[in-house]
């Protein structure tokens, strides 16, 4: 880090008066609240935009008020209690997942130190050495309240749902906390403000695009957006595990679920985008980007620009199949953020030793090539057994006919089912008038002619 990097992330946490600090985090709130309802808003008005609709429009400016009203409307709609829940753990459930996702902006960084009312602060409330760390910490803790939702609302679909966001939240935060790893690598810190001021010269987006990509990939994973909203498949499972809820509970599932969105969006942005920097072209033409009010608006500008990707995929992509998504956390962005991990490891400890870049380079892309070539070799060589007997096994049994009504429902074949045979409807056509009628061969029936 350089020196001008040290003095950036050289923060003053803890000597702030009471007030200040309770006021940091009463607008920190204030900022979540506001940044729900306007992705909401947006949300709302961009897919409206890419379907070639209007969207809201009547109530406030632009349809600006619009989000507010349906949060007053949840607020007084009839709360309903099913019958069979645990009412303890059901009344929880939505503020044990909504509190973590505030919890997590205490070491988000704002912006660098500024004057409030005459006292220095940062516009950031604290920091830790281990700031990341405390950030995936609550961010796991928040899947509780997904998972009690939906055991407690005493239901199957949302049971089913709970379960698939607790498989999903260990699937895709083992790739995002391997993606982090690269990071702290580079940075020799996991505190937050330390991270933001060693990317002053170069983002991480640039030196770890690997790394950016995993974590994008996984962010949307994790906060159950689309293409992954399996918890929520309306088409599977009515609602996912908010099915049972209505009214304030509701509303809180949905402010968690877009609050969550900042957070992801924040952190990658802190991680990867530079944080509260102005980019390179800006700060070429302008010396005094980086100081005052100034870097709160490029961060805002940033985390928009992830907010915007998100509504930008649900707008455009089908949901997964279930295998599909628990095949790419596992078999896909696991093995790559280990194999990247170990790449960055060798290239940091490299440099470390005083070896040129040009050299470091050289050797590390060819034991990635000589891999690939490897990899190659084996397929083309060993042949796949299990496959052949598989294939081998399936041509001497013939195609599975199963019943589609069998669990009191119809159900689509599965990969190497086959559907019985439909009877043909036996059907008279009806002759022009006044023409003879047409004997039928001998070998076809009536309703075959």
């Amino acid at each position: 880090m350089t020196d001008s990097g040290m003095q950036l992330a050289a923060v003053g946490f803890g000597t702030d008066v009471w007030w200040l600090i309770l006021l940091k985090a009463v607008l920190i709130f204030a900022f979540c609240v506001v940044m729900t309802l306007f992705a909401i808003w947006w949300e709302r008005k961009v897919v409206a935009w890419m379907q070639m609709r209007i969207g809201p429009k009547y109530t406030g400016p632009q349809g600006l008020l619009q989000s507010l009203a349906d949060g007053v409307k949840l607020a007084l709609k009839e709360d309903i209690t099913v019958k069979g829940a645990d009412k303890a753990v059901y009344i929880i459930a939505p503020i044990v997942a909504m509190v973590p996702a505030f919890m997590a902006f205490a070491v988000i960084p704002f912006g660098p130190e500024v004057s409030i009312f005459g006292h220095r602060t940062h516009l950031q409330l604290t920091d830790l050495p281990v700031a990341v760390l405390y950030i995936l910490a609550v961010a796991s803790v928040g899947i509780y309240g997904i998972v009690l939702a939906g055991w407690s609302s005493g239901s199957t679909y949302p049971l089913l749902g709970g379960l698939r966001s607790s498989a999903q939240m260990i699937s895709y935060e083992i790739a995002m906390g391997l993606s982090f790893a690269a990071v702290f690598l580079y940075s020799g810190s996991m505190s937050t403000s330390e991270i933001v001021a060693a990317q002053q010269d170069t983002w991480y987006a640039i030196l770890l695009p690997v790394s950016f990509i995993i974590y994008v990939v996984a962010m949307i994973g994790e906060t159950n957006r689309a293409p992954f909203d399996l918890p929520e498949a309306e088409g599977e499972l009515v609602g996912g595990f908010h099915t049972e809820y209505s009214s304030l509970k509701f509303a809180l599932f949905f402010l968690a679920e877009y609050v969550n969105m900042v957070v992801v969006s924040s952190l990658a942005t802190t991680l990867f985008l530079g944080g509260y920097l102005a980019p390179w072209p800006i700060t070429a033409v302008w010396d005094g980007a980086n100081s005052g009010w100034w870097p709160f608006l490029w961060y805002f500008l940033k985390v928009q620009a992830f907010i915007f990707v998100f509504i930008w995929l649900r707008g455009t992509l089908p949901r997964f199949r279930y295998d599909q998504f628990m095949k790419i956390g596992w078999k896909v962005l696991i093995p790559l953020s280990l194999v990247w991990l170990m790449l960055v490891a060798t290239v940091r400890a490299l440099k470390n030793e005083g070896y040129e870049q040009s050299r470091i380079v050289l050797w590390v892309a060819g034991g990635v090539v000589a891999l690939l070539l490897l990899s190659i070799l084996w397929d083309a060589v060993m042949p796949n057994k299990d496959a052949e007997a598989e294939e081998a096994a399936a041509k001497a049994a013939g195609p599975e006919t199963f019943d589609p009504m069998a669990g009191g429902f119809p159900v689509p074949p599965m990969p190497g089912q086959q559907l019985p045979p439909v009877p043909r409807r036996n059907v008279r056509r009806p002759e022009p008038v006044g023409a003879p009628a047409a004997e039928l061969p001998a070998d076809r029936t009536e309703g075959e002619a």
